[in-house]
């Protein structure tokens, strides 16, 4: 039985990711930082139905220097990591911070990079090791008032391009699945105004869904996706892509 670590977990797509690969028969460590109930009952709601697969909530704040350490110290079997932790701050370049800036740089890429050295060996013994790690449009397309965040966007599709050569021989593959406009909570908070105007620019018509996102994600982990490795994935319903 396949097991694989999402970070983030407890957000929309970390939720969406998680439900589908437990429909595929994955077990689970389903990773949060502060919202510890969203990623119990998520835990609770799969146990239930898939009653032969284990899902192990695991908490670790990824700003915290200590946290991959922490993390890589509670997991066995590892096929697969996701990640899809993510936070931002809108604000202008000029405005923002050097606390900000790290926040941002260890929750998006530190943290996850760290945490994928310290597992590397377990996923190397299938010889089907899968990490995806969810980027942004904004890492090729950058964005007004997300700079940092578009910056560790970027760097994300520069490290799977990077390391999925390392580690290509050990069967382990890199890749990202950038989306677009996703209809989430985070979002949300932009206000209907302002998504309804988004939504007239996106060529499909609609914004996207954490379902969109995780079928990609799906995609990847699959064990005859072996041949796809150090690529980014654009899922924007063709905007801005």
């Amino acid at each position: 039985m396949a097991s694989a670590l999402i970070l983030g977990a407890s957000g929309d797509i970390g939720t969406a990711v998680a439900k589908r690969q437990a429909a595929e028969g994955w077990s689970l460590y389903l990773h949060y930082n502060q919202h510890e109930a969203t990623a119990v009952a998520l835990a609770s709601e799969l146990s239930k139905q898939y009653p032969r697969q284990d899902f192990i909530p695991v908490q670790a704040d990824l700003t915290d220097l200590d946290a991959p350490a922490k993390l890589a110290g509670n997991l066995f079997a590892l096929d697969a990591v996701v990640v899809a932790s993510g936070m931002t701050y809108y604000e202008l370049f000029a405005d923002t911070n050097l606390q900000h800036m790290s926040d941002l740089m260890r929750v998006h890429l530190l943290g996850p990079m760290a945490l994928l050295k310290l597992v590397q060996a377990k996923l190397a013994r299938s010889g089907q090791g899968r990490i995806v790690l969810i980027g942004s449009v904004y890492g090729q397309q950058g964005s007004a008032m997300e700079v940092t965040y578009s910056t560790v966007k970027a760097a994300q599709s520069g490290f799977a391009r990077a390391y999925a050569q390392e580690v290509a021989s050990l069967g382990i593959t890199v890749n990202v699945v950038a989306p677009g406009a996703i209809d989430t909570k985070m979002n949300a908070s932009f206000g209907a105004a302002a998504l309804d105007a988004v939504r007239e620019t996106i060529p499909a018509g609609r914004l996207g869904t954490p379902s969109d996102i995780a079928y990609a994600v799906k995609t990847l982990l699959d064990p005859e996706a072996g041949y796809i490795n150090g690529q980014t994935i654009y899922v924007t319903g063709g905007w801005q892509a």
